[in-house]
């Protein structure tokens, strides 16, 4: 069975900034992220925001959950679009929010939660493989799912998959996706060869080759040596 993930609103602060390029630095020493917030028709605006505080909200919300981000007492709807890491891939040094209107559809890409264990693993020995991870959806922002969440339990047999048509959706959401596409399916295990070498025994006496005489054919003339002349 697959259900849906309930919806949640998150909540952000941010403050407008004055500082741009090289000194961006500056923020990130004292804790705070760069990013900046725009959308069709709307003026950028640049801000900043507590980098500890965003961690938070974007392990829970990711890039499909509307973020409601006040900005000097004026909130703003708004997707996370784009993050930038440092080299390490352990810090955010920059984000953009993209602005929305809640009465126009958007587009974007929701991700799947596999939930509990597929009864063909244990039971018959398969390999559960998931083929998909995002699904790309349509919805006014306030309909966005923060995730789908796929149930196993009914890959009980070998060869079973679950499918896009199989996921249910909330109301004013539609999937952008062949129905047809497998989502996640049980296949057999793959069997390894195993190559077998022959083990030499230490101390076991090692057979002596046989020396085959050589015969030398009759009427066979052996080259002789020219003298000098």
């Amino acid at each position: 069975m697959v259900t849906v993930f309930t919806k949640h609103m998150f909540e952000l602060k941010a403050q407008k900034r004055d500082i741009f390029g090289k000194n961006v630095k500056n923020l990130l020493n004292q804790g705070t992220i760069p990013a900046e917030v725009y959308g069709s028709g709307k003026e950028n605006i640049h801000v900043s925001i507590l980098a500890s505080e965003f961690k938070t909200i974007f392990g829970q919300a990711g890039e499909s959950s509307i973020i409601n981000l006040t900005i000097d007492g004026k909130t703003y709807p708004v997707l996370v679009h784009d993050v930038q890491k440092d080299s390490l891939g352990n810090n955010f040094i920059h984000i953009d929010f993209y602005q929305v209107r809640m009465d126009k559809k958007i587009t974007t890409h929701v991700p799947l939660h596999f939930e509990g264990e597929a009864p063909a693993v244990k039971e018959k020995g398969g390999v559960l493989v998931k083929s998909v991870e995002k699904l790309e959806v349509e919805a006014l922002p306030a309909d966005l799912p923060s995730s789908l969440t796929v149930g196993l339990s009914s890959l009980d047999d070998l060869h079973k998959s679950v499918h896009i048509k199989d996921i249910s959706v909330p109301s004013g959401v539609r999937i952008l996706a062949d129905p047809e596409t497998v989502v996640a399916t049980i296949t057999e295990q793959v069997q390894e060869e195993v190559e077998v070498k022959e083990e030499v025994i230490e101390g076991a006496p090692v057979p002596e080759a046989e020396e085959v005489p050589q015969e030398t054919p009759e009427n066979t003339e052996v080259p002789k040596e020219k003298k000098g002349s």
